[in-house]
């Protein structure tokens, strides 16, 4: 598993999530990179039927090809009303390409079908209420393919889905995501405050202090 001074390569192009995984790890020594500084790198299928198996996919398959440690995630939104959809399939719900508007909008089509009139949520407005509970999941692998090691956290954040989207930031699902906990929409949150709470730095967190166990 991978030790001071070790490379890290993060299956990601995203450099929101590089930046927050570079500062983590750099307290451990550990140098971090993305797919932007690698090249060769196809897209790589996600066919499993859980986070952590689309995570360990991908994890191992960029790490086959670059002969290095791989940090790997795959996250969405588990709605109870929905048996758990959209799941897997949170980015891609509402078919290809990927679209966040058009998946809110098939999410709130689909929560009409099922939920015939929501919960009020007063301390969001008049007109808002909760259609149903739900949590933000995220699953981290991290893979050493020089001894076939991997390493799996999860994380998450339970919440309410609204009626209507509110704030202005975020992206995904955030609009729709009511946080009971803060009386605030995810979208609403700073950047700041939403990385406190992220479904991702909670998994990161269990991963790190994974690691400190090997040690």
């Amino acid at each position: 598993m991978i030790r001071k001074g070790d490379t890290l390569l993060i299956a990601t192009r995203n450099r929101g999530k590089t930046k927050e995984f570079r500062e983590a790890f750099g307290q451990l020594g550990v140098i971090v990179q993305d797919l932007n500084e690698v090249e060769g790198i196809p897209d790589i299928e996600e066919t499993g039927t859980t986070f952590e198996e689309n995570a360990t996919i991908k994890a191992k398959a960029v790490a086959a090809l670059v002969g290095m440690p791989v940090l790997a995630d795959d996250s969405g939104l588990i709605v109870d009303a929905l048996d758990g959809a959209p799941g897997v399939y949170s980015a891609r719900y509402a078919g290809e390409p990927a679209n966040d508007a058009a998946n809110n909008e098939k999410l709130l089509r689909e929560l009409g079908r099922v939920v015939s009139s929501g919960d009020p949520l007063p301390e969001a407005g008049e007109d808002v209420a909760a259609l149903s509970s739900a949590r933000f999941a995220c699953s981290l692998v991290l893979y050493d393919p020089s001894d076939d090691s991997k390493l799996a956290a999860e994380g998450y954040v339970e919440g309410r889905i609204m009626n209507r989207p509110r704030g202005s930031g975020g992206f995904g699902y955030d609009p729709l995501f009511w946080l009971p906990s803060l009386q605030h929409g995810m979208a609403e949150l700073t950047p700041e405050e939403k990385n406190r709470i992220s479904h991702r730095g909670v998994a990161l967190r269990k991963l790190l202090a994974l690691l400190a166990d090997k040690e």
